[in-house]
């Protein structure tokens, strides 16, 4: 069974730092892309990162660029989300998730992997609150 959990997260200051964590149980990254995303109240779930393992592979949203890292640890199967410099509007319900790639598949666009990372398995999201 594929399961995504997820660790960090909580109440921090403007201008900290926080790093997430995605624990995968059943599969293993390298076959897969991974997406971040975030879903603040009132609004609709967006696409904070993704990445795959190809050349170049890994798109930021413009909001997060330069700020946000991902990164991962292949022999503890866990992806990281390094969050630095967090803004008040950084503040929301992260989510983790994870689809098989075909082989020889690549995006060509940040918006085709967030949408195919859409229909993947999901982690249970946990909450980033940012203070001013």
């Amino acid at each position: 069974e594929v399961q995504l959990v997820q660790s960090g997260g909580g109440l921090v200051q403007a201008g900290g730092s926080l790093r997430l964590s995605c624990a995968a149980s059943g599969f293993t990254f390298d076959d897969y892309a991974i997406g971040w995303f975030r879903q603040a109240p009132g609004k609709e779930r967006e696409g904070v990162s993704c990445t795959y393992n190809r050349p170049g592979s890994t798109y930021y949203a413009d909001s997060v660029k330069g700020r946000f890292t991902i990164s991962s640890d292949n022999a503890k199967n866990t992806v990281y989300l390094q969050m630095n410099s967090l803004k008040p509007e950084d503040t929301a319900v992260y989510y983790c998730a994870a689809r098989r790639l075909p082989l020889g598949w690549s995006f060509y666009t940040d918006a085709h992997c967030y949408a195919f990372v859409r229909s993947g398995s999901w982690g249970q999201g946990t909450q980033v609150t940012v203070s001013s």
